[in-house]
């Protein structure tokens, strides 16, 4: 979360909650995709036929298979979105050194795009360009909206995407691995997990916490018969 803003002297004011993309949007893609994932595995291995033992290895190497390429895909791609901002950091550094004045009226432009006064963004633009790195900060910023000094950890991305996936996945597998060799039980298990998820998400959002479960639920639901409909066919012309 970030710092609260005062409203008045001696007041607290709101807090926003930390939406530069650091653990919260890996966190819930892990979850969902280990969820979503899991169980459309369990529905397709059961419904062609597989037993409890075969369905629970296959869950399990879809577990830590999924759980690493989660995390090493988030770790990659954040990286990648971070290296691409030092790029345009330095970048936007050179332009401000060969060309200032033309960079100075391009952030009055800015400002007056914004809906400031003339006046105001001249001295505005003024007063940032005091400062050659405040300058290279609000240009980022202006131009491609991401602040260079608040960049997203891919450390932090990749683990939690790791640990949020195998817990998504892990909830299909519980009856198999309390030794109930039930397709049915590990169906449902999912599909609370996949309402738990949802309502846990909702609370970062402005979405009544059953809506979202509902919908978390309802795409579980379409990705386990598609791929138990899937395994039905393929274990029917197999055993054939």
């Amino acid at each position: 979360m970030t710092a609260p803003e005062s409203s008045g002297a001696g007041e607290v004011g709101h807090v926003h909650s930390d939406v530069s993309g650091g653990w919260l949007r890996p966190a819930v893609f892990g979850a969902m995709d280990g969820l979503v994932t899991n169980i459309a595995l369990v529905a397709g291995v059961g419904g062609g036929g597989a037993g409890a033992g075969v369905i629970l290895l296959s869950g399990m190497a879809g577990l830590v298979s999924g759980a690493f390429s989660m995390a090493l895909g988030e770790y990659a791609s954040v990286e990648t979105q971070n290296n691409q901002v030092r790029a345009e950091v330095a970048v936007e550094r050179a332009e401000l050194r060969a060309h200032p004045k033309a960079e100075q009226q391009e952030l009055v432009e800015s400002y007056l795009a914004m809906g400031l006064t003339e006046d105001t963004a001249r001295r505005v633009a003024a007063e940032v360009h005091r400062d050659p790195e405040l300058a290279v900060r609000v240009h980022i910023t202006q131009e491609l909206g991401v602040d260079p000094t608040e960049q997203p950890s891919p450390w932090l991305a990749g683990i939690s995407s790791f640990f949020c996936f195998a817990v998504g996945a892990l909830f299909p597998l519980l009856p198999y691995l309390l030794g109930f060799d039930s397709l049915l039980a590990g169906l449902l298990v999912g599909g609370v997990g996949l309402v738990i998820a949802g309502a846990v998400v909702a609370r970062f959002t402005t979405r009544p916490w059953w809506l979202n479960g509902l919908r978390q639920l309802m795409f579980g639901a379409i990705a386990a018969g598609a791929t138990y409909l899937v395994g039905s066919l393929i274990g029917v012309s197999v055993g054939g």
